[in-house]
Parts: C-alpha cells; structure tokens; sequence
C-alpha cells in the first residue's frame, strides 16, 4: 500500500513539473484548479499515512521481529571414546571405534524340591526334607579392552555371600596360540560342564560331574582350527577354595586338556555331530572323596560316597558326543577315573550320562564352534498375548545316568538315575523348568530308591 502512495505522488510531482510553465504563463483554468485539489488532497493523505507508520508522535513504529531460524547444524561426528548402550542378552556398551566393550550380566535361579525316600534308605541315612532355595544369585560384568584383551569378574550371591565364580583375564589373537586366559575358571573338561547352567538342558548336571575339577586359579592356551571345526584348550591349575585361595606344598596341582571335533556342520547349527575328549592329570592335596548329590542341589544327604580317602596322583578321562537333528538332539559323555592310594594299590570309578531331548515348537540347541559348547535358546515366537506373540518354545527331555564308586577297597556304592525334563522357555532371557527324578541306590550297607520333584523359575542375562 505504501508503494502505491509513493508512485502515485511521484507522478503528481511530474505532472506539476510538466505543466508548471505553462500554468505560469496562462490563468488556470476550470478544469486544472480542480486536478490542483485533487494533489493537494492526495499529498494530505500520503503524510497522514507516513505520520501513522511512524507512529502518532512521530516515532518509528515497534514491529515484531522476524523469527530467525538458525541454520542447520550436522550431529557431531563420535568420537573413538563414545560408548553406545544397548540391550543384546544383556546391557552392553560399545565404543565408537570397537576397541572397547562392556556387558553387565546375571542370573536368578530359584527352586523347589519335594523328595520321597523309602524305609530302607530313611532307616540308614536319615530323612531328607523338602525346601526351596535361591540357587544361583550373580553377577558379572565382562568386557574387552583394546580389543584383543578381555577380562570377567562374576560373583555369586545365593548364600548370603560374595563367592568367587568367573574372575579372569584373557589375550586373544596369540600367534600360534590363540588365546591365553588366567585366573579362576573352569577347567577345559566335559561338554555338560563348558555348557553354561543357563542353557543346560536338566536343573542339575550328571551324577559323575563329580570327577570334573570344576573352577580352579590356573593358566590356559586354547584356539580353533579347521575352519572351526576344531577346538582344543590345555591348561596349568592349582586346587583352590571358593574364593580362589590355595596354599599347599603337598599337592594340588594339575594339567588338563581338551579337544572337540565337528564332522558335520549344516543349516547353520540345524544339523551338528559334536566328538571330544578331555583328560585331567592331577597331584591331589592328600585326600579325595567322591560323593555327588541325587541330582537335587537341595539333598543335604548323599546316596552313595566314597568318604575321604589318601591318593598321590588322579588322572581323568572324558569322552563326549552330541547330535542336533532340527529339534531333536541328543548327548552322551562317559567319564573314568584312576587313582593311585597313598597306602599303596589304586582305585577305578566311572560314570555316564545319555539325553535326548525334543522340542515341540520347532526350535533346536544352537551349538558353538568357537567353544565346543550349547548356548542360548531363543524361541520361534516370544510367549505373550496379541498377534505378535505366540507360546514360546516347549521342550521335552529324558536323561538316565550312572555313577559307580565300587572298587577293591573303597565301597562307595553305585547310583542309578532316570530324569524326565519339561522347559518353558518364555523368552531368551526367561524359562520354567520341571525335573523329575528316580534313583536306584545300590551299596554295600543298603539299598532303596528315591523320588525327586523340582521346579525352577530362572531369569538370565
């Protein structure tokens, strides 16, 4: 609007500069005293417009700014430091470049057990009572450190106290080793116990677990070959307490190795035949028993036991096998012991395991070349309630296992038992369990059977 009052009074001033002269010379006319009132009346308006934009006292009029919309600026670029967190199984944080990375972890494991002895065992050992327990509370955190170093401190809470579990530090990519780990660790024996007791199959490993060394302080090489189809480890222990503690001068040393071999290898773990062997060459610290719990951690009695006896020297052997076929697998190990006594003379024992399991909704175990070992179920579809959910994963199992701790002087006993398994998985970090088990208990002093009912709720990440 101002720019038609600004051309609109430029043209006036034209015209009068056209037509001054002549205005001049001659008397106006009719016609020209009334364009003459015209202008006058248009100049009137253009200041009262001008006087009204700058304001009624002549100042110029507060207008509100524009706003000014600051440029677009690009997301700093990450730094080699920055820490990315996610959830992958478990809290995990990433730097930037991969040359650092953290997982925060644990595991609940809480249980029941109902336990039905008959008169012959009661009479000689006494009954056992029902209960429940807590039986695995962790936590842990692991990582890796410049890329090739990794470490894992782990403790265990379930009974009130802080207990050493996992404590170690580790090198990878060792020319012409692989990988070099010391600290407190299993060690490398058994595919039952290298597979974690979040993903074995029955609440409780096998009767002969007991042979196994279990976590010592000790120093292990290991590496794959063959295009993974080859894992082996060998390792320097020292027997030692639950808080990785161990001082003798008597004995309690150890070499144990391991090796697994995959033959067939297809649909991405679908179909696996897994071979191994393992063996533990041992210096005893003066005395040894052998007395496993019925498969129940919640028995405070145990069926058969060898009571404390002096040896000089142990020596272990393994043998492992296990198939996946889709959803059905199926796993064996045998395990034999020899043991030279102090007094003179040696003692043999042994034990075995045979599983079968299948899964109802399709599933199978996933198998881990870089360690010989089952990992972690992930059902099909999560359990849950909408058009995404489904019933999570349903797995049956059936394991019968032996141990025998009958020799030439030492009369442990021998112990048979038959386990019926159910697991519902909810999701990958949740599961449900269900044991069943009969034992047949077989010694020298009595006889008789016993019957165990367990449940577990378990939470892992």
């Amino acid at each position: 609007m101002k720019n038609v009052f600004l051309c609109s009074n430029l043209a006036i001033v034209l015209l009068a500069l056209c037509c001054g002269p002549f205005a001049m010379a001659q008397e106006l006319t009719e016609r020209e005293r009334e364009l003459l009132r015209i202008i006058e009346d248009l100049e009137r308006r253009v200041t009262e417009l001008e006087r009204l934009v700058k304001g009624g006292d002549g100042a110029p009029v507060a207008r509100e700014p524009a706003p000014v919309t600051a440029p677009a600026t690009a997301a700093p670029a990450p730094q080699p430091n920055d820490l990315r967190v996610y959830w992958q199984d478990g809290i995990r944080l990433d730097s930037a470049d991969g040359e650092f990375k953290l997982r925060i972890g644990g595991r609940t494991q809480w249980d029941h057990a109902l336990f039905d002895l008959d008169d012959s065992l009661r009479s000689a050992l006494g009954d056992v009572e029902n209960g429940v327990e807590f039986r695995r509370a962790r936590l842990n955190l692991r990582g890796t450190i410049y890329d090739n170093y990794e470490f894992k401190t782990q403790f265990d809470f379930a009974d009130g106290s802080a207990r050493f579990r996992d404590v170690y530090i580790a090198m990878n990519n060792v020319p012409y080793v692989g990988r070099v780990k010391a600290g407190h660790f299993y060690e490398p024996m058994s595919l039952e116990q290298q597979t974690s007791d979040n993903y074995i199959t029955f609440m409780e490993r096998s009767l002969q677990e007991i042979f196994y060394p279990g976590r010592n302080v000790g120093v292990t090489i290991s590496n794959t070959a063959l295009d993974q189809r080859m894992t082996w480890a060998a390792g320097v222990f020292r027997d030692t307490d639950s808080t990785g503690a161990g001082a003798n001068d008597a004995g309690g040393m150890a070499v144990t190795a391991r090796v697994t071999g995959v033959p067939w290898y297809e649909e991405g773990g679908r179909r696996v035949l897994h071979l191994g062997a393992g063996v533990s060459l041992r210096d005893p610290d003066d005395t040894l028993r052998y007395n496993p719990r019925p498969e129940a951690h919640l028995s405070t009695v145990r069926f058969v036991d060898t009571m404390p006896f002096l040896a000089t020297e142990t020596r272990i052997y393994d043998g492992e096998i296990a198939v996946v076929y889709g959803p059905f697998s199926a796993q064996g190990e045998y395990a034999r012991v020899g043991t030279d006594l102090t007094a003179g003379g040696s003692e043999t024992f042994s034990g075995y395991y045979a599983m079968a399991s299948y899964f109802l909704t399709g599933e199978h175990r996933p198998y881990s070349r870089s360690t010989g070992a089952f990992g972690r179920i992930r059902p099909n579809r999560n359990f849950g309630f909408g058009e995404s959910k489904g019933p999570g994963a349903w797995e049956l199992a059936l394991r019968i296992s032996n141990i025998d701790l009958n020799d030439s002087t030492i009369r442990g006993g021998e112990e048979d038992n038959l386990t019926l398994g159910l697991n519902w998985y909810l999701n990958p970090n949740m599961r449900l369990m269900f044991n069943y088990t009969h034992a047949d208990v077989d010694h020298d002093s009595y006889e008789g059977d016993v019957n165990v009912v367990q449940s577990r709720l378990q939470v892992d990440f």
